[in-house]
């Protein structure tokens, strides 16, 4: 057994009713190379005998936190307060670590004290099919990191994101109105201070569950429509990104006999206060958002 010292980093599971993948994810974080560590999971009112479970793993670095939270942005918000490491990190509880993960972030961290934020790259599985999303070496500016964000031109997961304790405080943690593309909404705020180191070590493996709020098509307009509400000034930065984005997505559903939910994702787009773009307006954005977000390609990955 370990003993208890003071974590060097500290790893954050949000979960609910996933008790058997979490322990797999838990199992992951607990027989990593670097020992220095404190895993929080943060139930958020499991009722499948997730806290049974946890409680007969008898080691000190597994923190147990049960309540009924407001959603995975809130949990995540509680095991941030919680946090007794200078750098934080997360898991979501269907994904599993590979045994460097946590040594070679910290490398990132001791080796540059003022980097604040790092992506790393994993192995994406869905439908037996694995597919690697490999972000390039490189350090991108505030600018640049919100450009790349904004583009959608790096792969960004939950289970990539790692920051300083510090910093995720000062921005207020994660947003418990997003429901989704929450990641996304968290790394435009930091952006705001902050530049983000990319890393092309594939150090994770993301797997797609079947009740995976990101994976669901439907609903991508109205997601959004609320990250544009909560980020008004996308829209005005980069007018031809948000009417690229919406008519990729009608595009997609046409072409894969989506008709009911091409029509519905435009209407959400036209009755929404942070979008309302007309047909004319969505085929120009398109035009000029694909070529903008080509050029953007060079900064790291290819878009997601």
């Amino acid at each position: 057994m370990v003993g208890i010292t003071e974590p060097l980093i500290t790893v954050i599971t949000p979960t609910h009713n996933r008790r058997e993948t979490v322990l797999r994810a838990m199992e992951s974080v607990l027989s990593q190379s670097m020992p220095r560590l404190e895993h929080i999971v943060v139930d958020d009112g499991s009722t499948d005998g997730t806290e049974a479970a946890l409680a007969r793993i008898r080691d000190p670095r597994l923190i147990y936190v049960g309540a009924k939270w407001r959603g995975a942005n809130a949990a995540r918000n509680a095991g941030i307060e919680r946090a007794r490491a200078p750098v934080v990190t997360f898991l979501d509880s269907d994904d599993v670590y590979l045994p460097h993960r946590l040594e070679r972030t910290l490398t990132w961290f001791d080796d540059n004290p003022v980097l604040q934020v790092l992506i790393s790259s994993f192995v994406s599985l869905k439908s037996n099919r694995a597919t690697n999303c490999v972000n390039r070496d490189v350090f991108l500016s505030p600018t640049m990191l919100e450009r790349a964000l904004v583009a959608q031109t790096i792969f960004i997961a939950g289970s990539a994101i790692t920051a300083r304790r510090e910093a995720l405080l000062g921005i207020g943690g994660y947003d418990s109105d997003i429901t989704r593309m929450q990641d996304r909404e968290l790394l435009l705020r930091l952006a705001r201070r902050f530049g983000a180191q990319l890393s092309e070590d594939m150090d994770w493996t993301k797997y797609n569950s079947e009740n995976s709020i990101s994976g669901r098509r439907d609903g991508y307009v109205e997601a959004y429509a609320n990250l544009m509400g909560k980020h008004p000034h996308i829209a005005r930065s980069y007018p031809h990104i948000p009417p690229y984005m919406i008519s990729r997505q009608i595009i997609a559903d046409i072409l894969r006999g989506r008709i009911p939910e091409a029509l519905a994702g435009y209407m959400a787009n036209r009755s929404s206060t942070a979008l309302g773009y007309s047909l004319p307006e969505l085929m120009h954005g398109y035009v000029r958002g694909r070529r903008w977000r080509r050029d953007l390609k060079k900064l790291g990955a290819r878009p997601a």
